[in-house]
């Protein structure tokens, strides 16, 4: 039964920058720079058919390209810090984009998102870290800000429930295309 989530890759080059964000904080386990990722909808565990269906829903998303920029770090989890992450802007291609995820999966049966949509890249999940080290931490760190990037495509990820933070492995990939390749595509 495989474990799936849909999702945005991140450069290479983004990827690296992040990397550098990486080290001192204590009770950090940092996410691997080639795992970084921005889910759009998580999915969970489910059978062979229900997977092929869904694969199958998301070759129909058509959607243009777009430009996204990771903006800033900051921390999930409040006085309990759990995760350190790298925010993205909220442009709307990206949010239409993971609402549509969404709609679709929620019409082949699978229950909404229980909370709202903060897309994000994990850099680190927490153990034991403090409020204040988290803090400090981010005090540091948090005038991060990636170059844009293009965002040409998505991806339908799988993952092993009992691992966390990786390896995510690309099982489709769906091409967002600008409208005038879409039509003459369909032409041909």
């Amino acid at each position: 039964m495989p474990r799936l989530f849909t999702g945005l890759e991140i450069p290479p080059s983004v990827a690296q920058s992040l990397a550098l964000m990486r080290g001192g904080l204590p009770g950090a386990r940092w996410i691997d720079p080639e795992n970084y990722h921005l889910t759009l909808r998580f999915i969970g565990d489910i059978d062979d058919a229900l997977a092929g269906e869904i694969a199958g829903m998301l070759a129909r998303v058509h959607r243009r390209p777009f430009e996204l920029r990771l903006d800033g770090l900051s921390s999930f989890g409040g006085r309990k810090p759990r995760a350190v992450v790298a925010p993205a802007a909220q442009v709307p291609p990206l949010m239409e984009l993971q609402a549509e995820h969404d709609r679709i999966l929620q019409r082949l049966g699978l229950e909404p998102e229980g909370r709202k949509y903060t897309p994000h890249v994990t850099l680190a999940r927490l153990r034991d870290s403090s409020s204040h080290q988290v803090a400090d931490y981010l005090a540091a760190r948090g005038h991060y800000r990636s170059a844009p990037f293009e965002v040409s495509r998505f991806v339908l990820f799988s993952s092993r429930a009992s691992i966390g933070g990786g390896p995510y492995v690309v099982e489709e990939a769906y091409p967002l295309v600008a409208n005038e390749l879409r039509w003459a595509q369909r032409a041909s």
